[in-house]
């Protein structure tokens, strides 16, 4: 039988008993606790008031919480194990996916509060481990009106797509989108990820056209060799060109609505992750495919919690 503390809900019930006349083994068994836990609760918490000891429920949490918080006084951690987690931090892994995958691999336990505590402890000191961590950025209320990118009739829209697609259970089914960095430069990427896996594939583009964004697309699937059976794009016009895409591949493409992302919420996702190495307002023009094939690499290789702490890379190919 696993022991618990008692709770302070429990110990306004010891109280209470107490008062009524029952005895400490009576109370043991009326909660359920074994009459040791009682009489040390008595022992321990209990309150001097003139010549008698009197048992205070508030007071013996009070005395409880200051023993509980004395004992977190000292680290339960050594210092090589914090380095070891200031190395996965500086590979931009989060401080859930570093206490998942540290204990999944049998290393150590730490839970990502602990981690989160120490880099703020660090930051306290003067330490930089905070920059480490990925931005949030505040949602924007966004309001849209009539839908004024180019339109092209006849495209498959997302209800079209096959029940096989929605359910992940089959490799070779991706979601694509195009990034930009500074407002007035031309040089973007395209981002390509899988649904089943995440597994990702980013390409550098010298600008936002239909001919530019195909010649990468389709370098991207003949040089990764994976299946790519279907494609669901965002509503950008750089996607127009898709038929030329489809009859030069075995892909099939499909179009989320516009103004839902959520439809495409792997792609959205991994977007803000390449966001930690690309940011908003920042110029790609010096931005090379060998960069952007070592980003991906960084996010195929990183656990992620909703695959049991197993990397994209591992779940793509076992």
């Amino acid at each position: 039988m696993t022991y618990h503390q008692l709770t302070e809900l429990e110990r306004y019930m010891i109280s209470k008993l107490r008062k009524s006349g029952q005895s400490v083994s009576e109370i043991a068994q009326l909660m359920d606790r074994h009459r040791s836990t009682i009489y040390r609760e008595y022992q321990r918490n209990s309150t001097q008031v003139r010549s008698c000891l009197t048992y205070c429920p508030s007071k013996a949490q009070e005395r409880r919480n200051g023993r509980l918080r004395r004992s977190r006084r000292g680290s339960h951690h050594s210092e090589e194990q914090y380095a070891r987690v200031a190395v996965l931090l500086k590979e931009q892994w989060s401080p859930e996916q570093i206490s998942g995958t540290l204990a999944a691999q049998g290393e150590f336990k730490i839970s990502y509060q602990t981690i989160y505590r120490h880099i703020r402890r660090d930051w306290r000191a003067g330490g930089d481990l905070y920059l480490e961590l990925r931005r949030r950025y505040k949602r924007r209320k966004r309001h849209y009106g009539v839908e004024r990118r180019g339109r092209l009739q006849g495209k498959r829209m997302i209800d079209e797509r096959p029940a096989i697609v929605d359910s992940r259970q089959e490799v070779g089914h991706w979601e694509g989108d195009t990034m930009t960095g500074a407002s007035w430069d031309k040089h973007c990427i395209v981002t390509l990820v899988e649904r089943s896996t995440g597994y990702t594939l980013i390409g550098k583009l010298a600008n936002r056209t239909t001919k530019e964004l195909n010649k990468k697309v389709l370098e991207l699937i003949r040089r990764s060799g994976l299946p790519f059976l279907s494609i669901t794009y965002d509503n950008g016009t750089e996607f127009h060109g898709y038929a030329e895409l489809e009859a030069a591949t075995a892909t099939t493409v499909y179009f989320a609505r516009p103004h839902h992302p959520w439809e495409r919420g792997t792609n959205e996702n991994t977007n803000g992750l390449i966001r930690q190495y690309l940011r908003k307002g920042e110029s790609m023009s010096s931005l090379a495919q060998r960069h952007c094939d070592a980003i991906a690499h960084r996010l195929n290789t990183r656990p992620r919690k909703r695959y049991g702490y197993r990397s994209p890379m591992q779940k793509l190919f076992g």
